[in-house]
């Protein structure tokens, strides 16, 4: 099914995101993460790309997974690594494999290389897309802005340009501070952006993945939840309720605020997703 129809319905939407293993590796354990989150009834369940494309065949057999599973894949795809031939055929194989929706990304650079060169941006990707196939293809957006972006002004442009090109939805990054999220919505509103936006959450269980994530993105960490990390951080069953427990508030807060469609990103753990979706139960349902 079409994310851009799921996106149209007026009940909160929740989907899940998953990566596939490192080139080489076996596939079975990510097949099993595809089945147990499956379970759960997901709107969707996103599969993410290796960096520049190192893992695209595992990511294609995911998502293909995905789809045997009876829920609908979101298959990524990136600049970085892409070519004409290579996005041909990798479309092609979406096209057999039954899979309709595509997120495409510029992805993170390798250290020591160049900005890619065909499809140097996001927006240039998702054209080139539309063009060939019948895909739905959605988006990245950033409610910090992008850690390369010169100012937000600039950082909007690249959405509008994302927009422009064909993109049907957006997923924000991961954000610690709904009122940022809301402040953002403001900014792409009063630009013109009308597109469904999915809020990005990540449900953060253990110290050294949030040393990561503020490496890797820049996402700002507000006092709140660093205090939780401060005092939980060396007692890893307590850490893992208490990234649960806020990531939980964070999306009931969301949904009051009319803010209806969310994703998760499970980092590979079912029974991390389980916990939330079974604190969310009548939530969701209301």
């Amino acid at each position: 099914m079409r994310i851009s129809e799921i996106l149209k319905t007026h009940t909160v939407t929740v989907s899940c995101e998953i990566f596939p293993p490192k080139a080489g590796k076996p596939l079975e354990n990510t097949r099993e993460t595809v089945r147990e989150i499956a379970k759960l009834a997901p709107s969707f369940i996103s599969v993410t790309y290796g960096a520049g494309g190192s893992n695209a065949e595992n990511s294609l057999a995911v998502a293909r997974a995905v789809e045997q599973s009876g829920r609908t894949a979101l298959a990524h795809m990136t600049c970085v690594g892409m070519t004409e031939d290579k996005l041909m055929s990798s479309l092609a194989a979406c096209k057999e494999s039954g899979i309709e929706n595509i997120l495409a990304l510029r992805g993170d650079i390798p250290e020591g290389e160049d900005a890619p060169s065909v499809f140097p941006h996001a927006s240039d990707l998702i054209r080139r897309i539309k063009a060939v196939g019948d895909f739905c293809v959605g988006g990245a957006c950033y409610p910090e802005g992008h850690p390369e972006s010169k100012n937000s002004v600039a950082d909007l442009d690249g959405v509008k340009r994302k927009v422009e090109a064909g993109c049907e939805f957006l997923t924000t990054q991961m954000f610690f501070d709904n009122n940022v999220l809301y402040s953002y919505m403001f900014r792409l509103m009063k630009s013109g952006i009308r597109v469904p936006v999915l809020a990005g959450i990540m449900p953060v269980t253990n110290a050294k993945q949030l040393g990561r994530i503020g490496g890797l993105t820049g996402t700002t960490v507000p006092p709140r939840f660093r205090a939780i990390v401060d005092r939980f951080s060396d007692r890893p069953a307590a850490m893992e309720q208490a990234g649960i427990a806020y990531a939980t508030e964070q999306i009931i807060d969301l949904i009051a605020n009319d803010f209806t469609h969310i994703h998760i990103y499970t980092m590979n753990k079912p029974h991390i997703a389980a916990k939330i979706m079974e604190n969310l139960s009548e939530v969701i349902g209301a």
